[in-house]
């Protein structure tokens, strides 16, 4: 067929128009003879070309094939697969597990003996440090910026109220995801009345950047809290506490810190880790709160390591301990580490509380950690704890209307909390 087709595609060469031609019949005839013959012999060899490459191409797959056993089949097959898809469920665990060939552990802390005991005097106390003791004590600002923390921020600022001098709060309409939220401390004013007087509060609106890392607006919002506390009229050896709502100093320790001289610039606080509630303790390796003795123009709000000093047992970090189903989903989609709810379902309410009453991650994520023992140490659900010993007074004070994050409390409410249901901001 495809013969034919050249031949007509070579028509001006057929013999009704020889007489076009000034070459004679005979050698023109022997031209196109030979023309034809060459187009035959190259579509022949064409033809068996292309069937030879066909047998070798099916020749080499029985070969693969009949090289292979069953078990290279249930590799490639079913082994392979079944990785791959492993591999995309579980890629977050398996880099977590893998952490300590990538990543060394941190520096050590150079860990402070933290003393107290309520019958021991201050001016024994601050010797046992190997401090003085002042005249006077020095002024303290507590300075957090607020998402919807209500209960948590009421609890810490109830334990820290008789050593603060001004508490200074910055709330955004943007979480550090970049999510609109309401101005919740605004909506819950009347819950802390008590510190009043002492209170230096500022909204700001949120920057709203789509693709922004959350830690851009994380960022952003920190050095905002830094030109309010210079408006809240902090001055030179203040003492300043940085660290989130839910990293609770206990009240002794800052009250032993305003009192005793010569103490360091700048100390991190180690505080017992609690998730969901104080029925789950896993760890007393909390370290990013701290205490700075202020420096106009060099000490900056933030939350990383700033020293390599870390006063032991000085309070309480409790991690996601919310009352409402609906504050746990809130959090996970509003927070820095966002990026973590990789997939829809985690943010089931049924699959949330579940997790909860067993203390399991909400993540389904392996420890931070970096080293393999310390990985598989702590891997699978927190043990549950009973006591409820040196817990912040207010807690315990009001036990009934915190029973939730006391032990034996796992099950948390459904609908949504006080915070969300007003109404009065609209966006």
């Amino acid at each position: 067929m495809l013969f034919e087709d050249v031949k007509k595609d070579f028509g001006f060469l057929k013999p009704d128009r020889y007489d076009t031609l000034k070459k004679s019949d005979d050698i023109f005839e022997d031209v196109y003879g030979q023309v034809l013959a060459l187009l035959q012999f190259s579509f022949i060899s064409y033809r068996i070309f292309k069937e030879s490459l066909e047998a070798l191409s099916m020749s080499r797959v029985r070969w693969l094939l009949q090289g292979l056993d069953i078990k290279a089949f249930v590799f490639l097959f079913l082994i392979v697969p079944t990785g791959m898809v492993g591999i995309y469920f579980h890629e977050q665990k398996i880099s977590y597990f893998l952490r300590p060939l990538w990543q060394s552990p941190l520096k050590p802390f150079v860990p402070i003996t933290h003393y107290y005991h309520e019958n021991v005097s201050m001016d024994a106390l601050c010797k046992l440090h190997g401090w003085g003791i002042r005249e006077f004590p020095r002024r303290v600002f507590d300075a957090v910026l607020f998402s919807n923390e209500v209960d948590m921020l009421t609890i810490r600022w109830k334990e820290l109220n008789p050593y603060i001098t001004r508490f200074v709060l910055l709330e955004s309409n943007s979480t550090f995801s970049g999510l609109l939220k309401h101005y919740y401390f605004d909506l819950n004013w009347d819950e802390f009345k008590f510190v009043e007087p002492r209170l230096t509060y500022a909204k700001i609106s949120g920057r709203f950047r789509r693709g922004e890392s959350p830690f851009v607006e994380e960022g952003y919002q920190r050095v905002a809290l830094d030109q309010l506390l210079k408006i809240a009229g902090i001055e030179d050896d203040d003492l300043l506490i940085m660290s989130d709502v839910d990293e609770i100093p206990s009240s002794h320790t800052i009250n032993l810190l305003r009192w005793c001289d010569n103490i360091p610039p700048i100390l991190h606080l180690q505080l017992k880790n609690y998730l969901y509630s104080f029925e789950f303790k896993f760890d007393d390796q909390s370290w990013r709160a701290s205490v700075h003795r202020y420096q106009s123009g060099r000490t900056r709000y933030a939350h990383y390591r700033q020293t390599d000093y870390i006063l032991s047992d000085a309070g309480w970090h409790c991690s996601f301990c919310f009352r409402y189903i609906s504050d746990f989903i809130f959090k996970m989609k509003a927070y820095s580490h966002n990026d973590r709810v990789r997939f829809s379902h985690f943010l089931s309410p049924k699959r949330i509380q579940d997790l909860i009453c067993r203390g399991a991650n909400l993540y389904d994520m392996l420890p931070e950690e970096y080293t393999f023992k310390d990985i598989i140490s702590k891997m699978g659900s927190i043990p549950h704890s009973y006591s409820a010993v040196h817990l912040p007074a207010h807690l315990l004070n009001n036990a009934e209307k915190y029973k939730y994050l006391l032990p034996g409390n796992c099950v948390r409410e459904r609908g949504n909390s006080v915070v969300h249901k007003h109404t009065r901001f609209k966006y």
